[in-house]
């Protein structure tokens, strides 16, 4: 087995062979941007995990994790252009550098390159694996859409804010391991397990970005602070200031949220604190890490050949960007 650094550099060899059309430059230069911005690339990485977990690694396991990366960046490239975010892992986003146009046809093509790559795929869990990836896809739009939803809404309820975070960031981590498990040949139970497993990790991830975004330090985490405050995205912060706050509170929440002055994010974070908002949400970290954990102890495999995504579970959960 391998630990996630040796597939890490295995992969960015391999994901190095692809390359975007040289023309129009103007459509391809933008991914080619993207992509060399770096990023942990987790999900692919995942991907190949899962599958060493019952087979050797082989081509289609590379593309598969090929396309999962493509898929990704697609996706994050039409979500900072929704958010009308200014930095991606510390760079101009692709809208900044390009403009709007630009990002919204240069994220469709990489989307289509991902296909391109599960299409290189020959095995006869061709079906299963398009199925699982079209179905994953709906699923993040579906997540996008209620996340822009929320926008226009003055609060959002707990059950609704991690329905949104399930469907938008966590569903992609487990389907890439899904996806590895169903290449190497895994039971249905084997695979649905490891689907739990990302699924789990994957919210408890998206909570450490609220968590990050709102109290972590930008030269580290590559974002502007407190990005998601500025533009009113629903986080779990508004979500649980909104289910523990009093009626007074509540009409003090919605003031902030609604400012547009230099010191709404300032005012906020401290309203947060004054509500313990903080401490809530590292319980809420530590509660869905744990629960990840138990299901990873769950993989009907032998623990030795766990330890390695043990390793990136503590790797992304204790993370400071």
């Amino acid at each position: 087995m391998h630990s996630f650094s040796e597939l890490l550099t295995e992969f960015e060899l391999f994901f190095g062979r692809h390359s975007f059309p040289k023309n129009p430059a103007s459509l391809y230069e933008p991914c080619s941007y993207l992509l060399n911005m770096g990023g942990k690339r987790v999900r692919p990485v995942l991907c190949l995990m899962s599958h060493e977990l019952f087979a050797t690694l082989n081509e289609n396991a590379w593309n598969t994790a090929t396309a999962i990366e493509l898929f990704h960046n697609f996706t994050l490239m039409h979500d900072d252009l929704m958010d009308d975010a200014p930095l991606r892992r510390g760079f101009q986003t692709i809208h900044e550098k390009y403009g709007h146009s630009t990002a919204i046809l240069s994220g469709d093509v990489m989307s289509i390159f991902a296909y391109e790559h599960l299409n290189k795929i020959n095995t006869t869990y061709i079906h299963t694996v398009i199925e699982l990836f079209n179905a994953t896809a709906i699923q993040i739009c579906e997540g996008q859409q209620l996340d822009m939803d929320f926008e226009k809404r003055p609060f959002v309820t707990m059950d609704e804010y991690m329905e949104m975070i399930t469907l938008k960031t966590s569903v992609l981590l487990a389907t890439s391991l899904r996806l590895g498990a169903v290449l190497g040949g895994a039971t249905s139970g084997c695979c649905e397990v490891l689907y739990n497993f990302g699924k789990t990790l994957g919210i408890a991830f998206q909570l450490k970005d609220d968590y990050l975004d709102a109290f972590g330090i930008s030269a580290e985490t590559g974002k502007q602070l407190g990005g998601d405050i500025l533009s009113n995205k629903k986080t779990y912060l508004s979500a649980k200031a909104y289910e523990v706050a009093n009626n007074q509170e509540r009409i003090e929440l919605n003031d902030l949220l609604n400012r547009t002055d230099e010191g709404k994010l300032k005012d906020t974070l401290a309203f947060f604190q004054k509500l313990n908002i903080q401490s809530l949400l590292q319980q809420e970290i530590e509660k869905y890490t744990l629960q990840a954990y138990e299901l990873l102890e769950k993989v009907p495999v032998v623990s030795r050949n766990k330890v390695h995504l043990h390793a990136v579970a503590d790797m992304l959960l204790k993370r400071d960007k």
